[in-house]
């Protein structure tokens, strides 16, 4: 199983303001936390947007917010909603030509694989991935201390 680089960015995004709390953040800031590139988080944050993970607020004082408790992101509901492509194998999707699929046991078995980590990311939330490291979690992402 491999996460896409848009997910791996849409991870970031919502530790980044999880951890700045009520603090409002900019994609300019969160880019340059991360050394990632403002063009490819522009796109996650409107589809975090869209998806009602985050707040966007536009003009001098915008910025972004979560749109809700970090208890209430789940890590697998995120990963359902940014990866686009969970067919692990070929039988997995609509365009299937494997001529082995009618006897093969390869998709049920990798199907409940798939389940598995599903199931374990549903285990979990941003506030999960915060815990007693939030603190630390600043200091490397440059939050400064009185905003957290």
């Amino acid at each position: 199983m491999h996460l896409t680089r848009y997910t791996d960015y849409a991870l970031r995004v919502l530790t980044y303001l999880a951890v700045k709390g009520e603090e409002r953040a900019t994609i300019h800031e969160i880019a340059e936390s991360f050394q990632i590139s403002r063009n490819h988080l522009m796109k996650v944050v409107q589809d975090l947007s869209n998806r009602g993970y985050i707040t966007t607020i536009r003009g001098k004082n915008g910025g972004i917010l979560l749109n809700r408790p970090p208890e209430e992101v789940t890590l697998g509901g995120l990963v359902r909603d940014t990866e686009h492509e969970l067919g692990l194998v070929e039988c997995f999707r609509d365009s299937n030509e494997c001529i082995i699929t009618p006897a093969c046991r390869l998709k049920p078995i990798l199907n409940e694989a798939l389940e598995a980590f599903m199931g374990v990311l549903d285990g979990y939330t941003l506030a999960d991935m915060l815990g007693q490291r939030q603190p630390q979690l600043a200091r490397l992402m440059q939050i400064p201390a009185e905003i957290q």
